[in-house]
């Protein structure tokens, strides 16, 4: 008698199975009857939602979501009468419950599986449509309670996501807007049915983004020095490091190729939506590896003088600039960039803290470059360059990189990011004569770019009708002289009467001494070396002014 009934329950839940497939769809094809939705981000929930409702698909939801798909005119169901519990404990509790991640879970082709929801009467859920909570968002303000963070750390989201992403075969687990297009496009097209490479895409996505998810609150609650009371500022290890480093990043796109063509590359972005590795590319050639090395770099730079009130222009090559200016336009500060070193500019690329307008659009056509990055180009730049279908033009939301991480045989290495500055009245001058007025803002300008030189570096710059200029540039020498020199070799503008810059303290006086005889009249350096006298004492018979800042700035890579 019990086999019997198991069977004829096994033979009616099949026949259910069998008669809920529509005739017209291939095995492959899994349709959407109805679909839970629980997002933070609503960015164009109401539209794909419409979408749903549209083809027959029952919408269940949950608090805010549901709210605003209401508000929108939709039909919703809210998830308390699916589970026959209210969402409870101030909204802890609102989908951990057997007839939610039964009814995801479930095997559609599995006679048991089948049985069990029939008696429990669990019904399928076919599509989770789920964003988290913004927990890193919440964590980073400033000021943010121990108990907002904790409160922000979404518990049903990722178990939803999770029971959806393992039961691909049978459920569609939504969990990024940028989806919903295509999604839309494919539901329409096959009647409301998934195919099952869609899910299998979903399901990648949806552990990427729980296990991301779980990276960032585990990194986050590690800084945290012990946990506050109720309402209480959290208190952060601001100048640690993880004790385990978490490194996930979504890959944005496949390259070309490397450094070089037999290495395979891709480019990854940290979901802040800034910086150049979300730059929005506005026309021209794929980006390659070395376009965003080289990007990056000449966005590093002309940031440093995102708070002044001109326009700065730095040209790269091989990320050392190859010249660099500010100026009242940009323009201007492009021309002298350009000025200090038009040989090594071609075929490089170009970053401007300002909107490229078209003054300075027309200028820059007229140079072979691999591309330009800034924070906006205006429509008459862009028309004016469009001409140039193969100049890549990127457009980026600006963003300081606060850690570096380099990956070393066996490891990685990570640092705070160099963003130390020095001003002017930190400068010790330590030689008999003091730098002019316009000696000390040409060093200023020195030493900015210097900090973005591959070491050892030695830069040349002056200060002429108001702005700084590169002179000459000495990159990534085995010898601080042989910076100087190089740099020197390098100068096509005059040097006579200009400053130098030096990215680590002279060892011997000779780098120095080379640096004069190019015509160098003042030089600010780190200061620290066991010669300091012997350095400090050439200066003064050289007639040079120096200042010391205290700070190193090498970069090695």
């Amino acid at each position: 008698m019990y086999r019997f009934v198991v069977r004829v329950r096994i033979l009616t839940v099949n026949i259910e199975c069998i008669t809920d497939v529509d005739p017209e769809l291939s095995g492959d094809l899994k349709p959407i009857r109805r679909a839970l939705l629980s997002v933070t981000d609503k960015t164009g929930l109401v539209e794909f939602a419409r979408v749903l409702s549209g083809l027959g698909v029952e919408l269940v939801s949950t608090g805010g979501t549901a709210k605003a798909l209401r508000e929108a005119g939709l039909s919703v169901r809210d998830i308390s009468d699916l589970t026959g519990f209210p969402e409870m404990l101030d909204g802890r509790v609102k989908t951990l419950h057997p007839k939610v991640h039964g009814g995801i879970l479930h095997k559609r082709g599995d006679a048991g599986h089948m049985a069990s929801v029939a008696t429990y009467a669990i019904e399928a859920i076919d599509m989770v449509v789920v964003n988290l909570y913004a927990f890193e968002k919440t964590a980073t303000k400033p000021g943010v309670a121990f108990s907002d963070i904790i409160e922000n750390i979404d518990i049903g989201g990722p178990s939803m996501v999770r029971s959806a992403a393992k039961n691909f075969e049978d459920v569609a687990v939504v969990t990024a807007a940028a989806d919903y297009t295509a999604l839309t496009a494919e539901l329409e097209a096959h009647k409301g049915a998934l195919t099952r490479a869609t899910r299998w895409r979903l399901a990648k996505l949806a552990f990427a983004t729980t296990a991301a998810y779980d990276a960032g609150i585990a990194s986050t609650l590690e800084t945290i020095l012990e946990p506050g009371g109720e309402g209480e500022p959290a208190r952060f290890d601001a100048d640690g490091m993880p004790g385990t480093l978490r490194v996930i990043e979504r890959q944005k796109t496949i390259l070309r190729y490397g450094e070089n063509p037999h290495q395979r590359a891709a480019l990854y972005v940290d979901g802040s939506g800034k910086g150049v590795a979300a730059g929005k590319q506005l026309q021209g050639k794929e980006l390659s590896y070395n376009n965003i090395v080289d990007l990056d770099a000449c966005w590093e730079l002309v940031s440093e003088f995102a708070d002044f009130d001109e326009a700065a222009v730095a040209i790269i090559k091989h990320t050392n600039p190859s010249g660099a200016a500010t100026g009242a336009t940009v323009l201007e500060a492009y021309r002298r960039a350009l000025a200090a070193d038009p040989v090594s500019a071609f075929g490089g690329v170009i970053g401007a803290n300002r909107e490229v307008d078209a003054e300075a659009a027309e200028e820059i056509a007229k140079l072979f470059v691999e591309a330009i990055v800034a924070p906006s180009f205006s429509p008459e730049a862009l028309a004016r360059f469009a001409a140039k279908k193969n100049l890549r033009l990127v457009e980026i939301a600006p963003a300081h990189t606060t850690r570096v991480l380099k990956q070393v045989s066996g490891g990685f290495l990570m640092q705070d990011a160099d963003l130390m500055k020095v001003s002017e009245a930190e400068l010790k001058t330590v030689t008999e004569r003091t730098p002019t007025a316009e000696e000390l803002r040409a060093l200023n300008f020195a030493w900015t770019v210097c900090k973005h030189v591959k070491s050892n570096a030695i830069v040349y710059a002056r200060f002429d009708g108001g702005h700084g200029q590169t002179v000459g540039v000495g990159a990534g020498q085995m010898s601080r002289v042989d910076a100087a020199r190089f740099g020197e070799m390098k100068a096509v503008l005059p040097l006579i009467n200009s400053v130098a810059a030096s990215d680590a303290f002279f060892p011997f006086p000779d780098g120095l001494e080379v640096v004069a005889r190019a015509g160098a009249t003042a030089v600010i350096q780190p200061g620290g070396s066991v010669r300091d006298a012997e350095v400090i004492d050439a200066a003064n018979k050289l007639g040079l002014a120096m200042v010391f800042t205290g700070v190193r700035h090498f970069r090695h890579g």
